[in-house]
């Protein structure tokens, strides 16, 4: 039986009628404002109840107002953002969460590690920012949708780096650990504590007082800016930067094949002619366009962004830790002095993993001059050249200047947050 076009027509108004109203109490309730007592006018006969139940109304705005700090490290692969990490997982009032993002890129673009597809840059951004909004709400359910095969009865064991974060590692999404069990490795984590309960981890976020989530991809701040200006959040983001010269050179070293080119013209002396050199000039673009934002001091980003160098870092880690944490108006207690102390005075060769941070912070941070030849040196210093100036490196001139450690190629600067 044939439906006629009255009819048709009849059942599409209904639909864009639900819709609509359907959007309009969404919207209404998402951005409900749930009143603050008046501290000049405050007295017993006002309508608490009626405040009450406008605060039922609208949990998620009346949650956030108790203050808690949303934290992203905005930054790169190979850029020292799991040392920066670990300054956050430390601490015990931090919901650290590593690269939560990982799961939207590669459920959504599964078969490239660095779309360079607008459209795609479009869609995995757009699902980011939900994410994002959704973790620093506690909401661990939404992740479930990017996490693959699906969690079953909102357990898994497929969340990317759950041993990075101490949160899912502890008391009480892990309650098999004994005491003996403070400290454990990141594949110890996974081993002893077994599937991740993401109902006891959104409980575990929501007993914490800040939440802090570290990415490599997210290319600029500007790519922020509806999370930053969202009044249900308090975000503050800080980017980290590290010299493009240092971080071509890691990425050569951690990732061996993707980097193999570079590998070759590194130990020949010869530029493969099929070398892809977007490996290098991305981080540049992303670097120079991201940090131009921040320091030009938008409006948007008052208050809400600090750019970090991590040189600056690891040559004085308590110093810029502290500042850092001074920025985000969180007191910096003393598991995080600790593990700096033991942390930042290691030899590299302690690491178990790749994306290990025991190190020594300072030597780490040069060791860049020794492993590239000058030739690979001088072609990222004419190709990022623009950045490496913004962002205050120095360039090398000659191979006895680039291996030369009494002359510094970091200038002395100081990136004050803006406040």
């Amino acid at each position: 039986m044939q439906c006629s076009w009255k009819a048709v027509l009849l059942l599409a108004l209904a639909s864009i009628a639900i819709q609509y109203t359907a959007i309009r109490t969404f919207t209404a309730k998402s951005f409900h404002s749930c009143p603050i007592p008046n501290p000049v006018n405050c007295s017993l006969s006002q309508d608490t109840d009626a405040a009450d139940r406008l605060c039922d109304e609208s949990p998620t705005l009346a949650y956030n107002l108790s203050r808690k700090t949303h934290v992203l490290i905005l930054a790169t692969t190979r850029s020292g953002s799991s040392f920066v990490g670990q300054l956050f997982n430390q601490h015990f009032d931090v919901f650290y969460l590593f690269e939560p993002l990982y799961h939207v890129q590669y459920t959504l673009i599964p078969k490239l590690t660095q779309s360079k597809s607008t459209t795609d840059r479009r869609v995995m951004l757009g699902a980011s920012r939900d994410l994002l909004r959704s973790l620093y709400d506690c909401d661990l359910y939404f992740l479930e949708n990017y996490i693959k095969p699906q969690p079953v009865n909102h357990t898994t064991d497929r969340l990317f780096r759950r041993g990075a974060s101490k949160a899912l590692c502890s008391p009480p999404v892990c309650e098999s650990l004994g005491a003996v069990d403070l400290h454990l490795e990141e594949g110890d984590c996974v081993k002893k504590c077994g599937t991740l309960n993401l109902t006891l981890a959104t409980e575990s976020c929501r007993e914490h007082g800040h939440v802090a989530i570290k990415t490599v991809r997210v290319p600029e701040v500007s790519d922020l800016r509806a999370l930053v200006e969202d009044p249900r959040l308090n975000l503050k983001v800080i980017q980290l930067v590290r010299d493009p010269r240092g971080i071509l050179a890691s990425r050569s070293e951690t990732f061996r094949d993707t980097y193999r080119l570079w590998r070759i013209w590194d130990g020949t002396g010869r530029k493969p002619y099929n070398l892809d050199v977007t490996q290098l000039t991305t981080v540049c673009e992303d670097f120079g366009n991201s940090v131009s934002t921040g320091l030009n001091r938008p409006p948007w980003l008052k208050g809400k962004y600090m750019l970090v160098r991590y040189e600056d870092l690891a040559r004085n880690p308590m110093k810029k830790t502290e500042e850092i944490y001074d920025f985000l108006g969180i007191p910096m207690d003393s598991n995080v002095e600790r593990w700096i102390q033991n942390n930042t005075r290691g030899d590299r060769s302690s690491s178990k993993h790749k994306y290990g941070t025991v190190r020594n912070s300072a030597a780490t941070a040069e060791k860049w001059r020794f492993r590239l030849s000058y030739e690979i040196v001088a072609f990222t210093q004419h190709a990022c050249q623009q950045v490496l100036a913004q962002l205050g490196y120095k360039t090398a001139g000659s191979e006895e200047e680039l291996k030369n450690l009494s002359i510094s190629l970091v200038e002395e600067r100081d990136f004050l947050p803006f406040s």
